[in-house]
């Protein structure tokens, strides 16, 4: 499998243009999304919020993205990316304004709870990315577009602290933040303006219905249902770290009803996966329009384990970095910092090496280093040299989101028209794998913790063994009846 050289700059290429297009729409979902961060500070003195309050707000921010990831999913693959990233962006400014126009804790808790659905926005550039760019080159397109929209969480972490300075004043943290509201309004009116969602002359296909991933056997009907139900958990692991026995943001009542909504929500969705496929496969799936869900199940767990893992590890890495060397708290975060900053290089380098080398021994190689730096973590303790403390944290960052690149260069070419659902699947299991993490913190040391998500990827390696490497082409059928051919290795 070879991959040409893929020239970013060459803008006269309509595919080009439009991948600069894409990155630039997810990077700013991303300022959005993390705008509070670095200007929390501000927030705890002007609100007087209480270290439990602050831990609220940051799961908060995260906790709607898992159900919103495969929703926004579904809605691709019926309206088409152009549509709905351009209208996420400019719905997204609402809840970023109201959180910057917040006067209590309770008003800042809703609408950031409202903006995690902006962190969705990155499944729907994972259709459009995978529309424009042949199976050799789609790996490194698809790198290129997470890993530099990646980097608008550290754009904003860089530049908010200064925005909230020019503006100054008791408010500065205010403007910074709905700035961001604005910018994400005005690119999506452009988005709508110069996205397309699929080259001149091609089809865009779409599942005969997006209410549930469609799926060929009654086998994999089960094994759907089954890898959905860890979704739903991840939700009831919030509701239980907000309540009353943690960070009691709400009381006992509050948490039967919300417990009581997730599991209808599971119901409802479980129910409507097994009539849209109990209709579906009554019918017959022909050989051509088949795939294995197994695929998507293998992919499920590598992203828990990569995007997981490094949503977990950015936020609890300047505190170890500080309790461990001593070292002042700006200091501790420039170094942590760094881990974030490989994703500019190591998930495009992750999805090259996917279209250069093949997506399964790729994903294989990456996954084993995941491990191994996982495994070194967690022998860093004081007696440690800085430097060299530094250096495997890197080392393990560069595998890990260079997994996270190999992942998404085999999403796209499992099944065309359901690859917004199947990101979204996908997707969501990186903030299960992060909630997971995160609440294993809570009882471990950070030794402990790094050795859980290397025995976590010792499991999804093995599960890796499993993946069919895609080759040959996919069938999909067009707007006419006719049957269309895919190259996918």
């Amino acid at each position: 499998m070879s991959a040409d050289k893929l020239n970013l700059l060459n803008f006269s290429a309509p595919r080009i243009r439009l991948l600069h297009l894409s990155w630039v729409a997810f990077f700013i979902t991303f300022v959005v999304w993390f705008s509070h961060a670095p200007l929390m500070g501000h927030l705890r003195e002007v609100f007087d919020l209480t270290t439990e309050q602050v831990k609220a707000l940051l799961i908060l921010n995260v906790a709607l993205t898992i159900p919103a990831r495969v929703v926004i999913g579904s809605l691709v693959d019926r309206f088409g990316p152009r549509i709905v990233f351009g209208t996420l962006l400019m719905l997204g400014a609402l809840p970023c304004w109201a959180f910057a126009m917040a006067n209590t804790f309770e008003q800042l808790a809703v609408t950031r709870l409202l903006l995690g659905f902006v962190g969705a926005g990155f499944v729907v550039g994972i259709r459009l990315i995978g529309e424009w760019f042949p199976a050799r080159e789609v790996g490194l397109a698809e790198g290129v577009y997470g890993g530099w929209g990646n980097f608008g969480s550290a754009a904003a972490a860089i530049t908010l602290p200064t925005v909230a300075l020019m503006f100054g004043g008791e408010n500065g943290w205010r403007w910074a933040i709905a700035s961001t509201g604005v910018l994400a309004f005005l690119y999506g009116m452009f988005f709508l303006w110069r996205a397309r969602n699929t080259p001149v002359g091609a089809s865009y296909f779409k599942p005969k219905k997006s209410s549930a991933l469609e799926v060929s056997t009654k086998r994999d009907l089960y094994f759907y249902l089954a890898m959905s139900i860890p979704l739903y958990a991840a939700l009831l692991v919030i509701v239980w770290r907000l309540g009353p026995s943690n960070l009691s943001l709400f009381g006992s009542t509050a948490q039967y009803v919300l417990i009581g909504l997730i599991l209808s929500l599971a119901f409802l969705q479980m129910g409507q996966a097994w009539r849209v496929n109990r209709e579906h496969l009554k019918e017959g799936v022909e050989e051509h329009d088949r795939y294995n869900f197994k695929q998507v199940a293998i992919l499920d767990l590598s992203y828990l384990v990569t995007f997981g893992s490094e949503l977990a590890v950015v936020s609890m890495l300047p505190l170890f970095f500080a309790d461990t060397f001593g070292l002042e708290p700006v200091t501790a975060g420039l170094l942590a910092s760094g881990y974030a900053f490989m994703n500019l290089a190591a998930r495009p380098g992750g999805g090259w090496l996917s279209d250069k080398f093949g997506r399964k021994k790729s994903l294989i190689i990456l996954l084993a280093g995941l491990m191994v730096g996982y495994g070194l973590m967690s022998q860093i303790s004081g007696t440690w040299p800085l430097l060299l403390a530094v250096v495997a944290t890197m080392c393990c960052s560069f595998f890990v989101q260079a997994g996270e690149g190999a992942v998404f260069a085999t999403v796209p070419l499992i099944k065309r028209r359901l690859t917004g659902q199947i990101a979204g699947m996908v997707g969501a299991y990186g903030n299960t794998g992060a909630v997971i993490f995160l609440t294993v913190l809570t009882f471990v040391d950070a030794s402990t913790f790094f050795l859980v998500i290397a025995a976590s990827a010792a499991v999804a390696l093995a599960a890796v063994q499993f993946l069919d490497e895609p080759k040959g082409h996919i069938a999909e059928v067009d707007e006419k009846g006719e049957v269309q051919l895919i190259e996918v290795g």
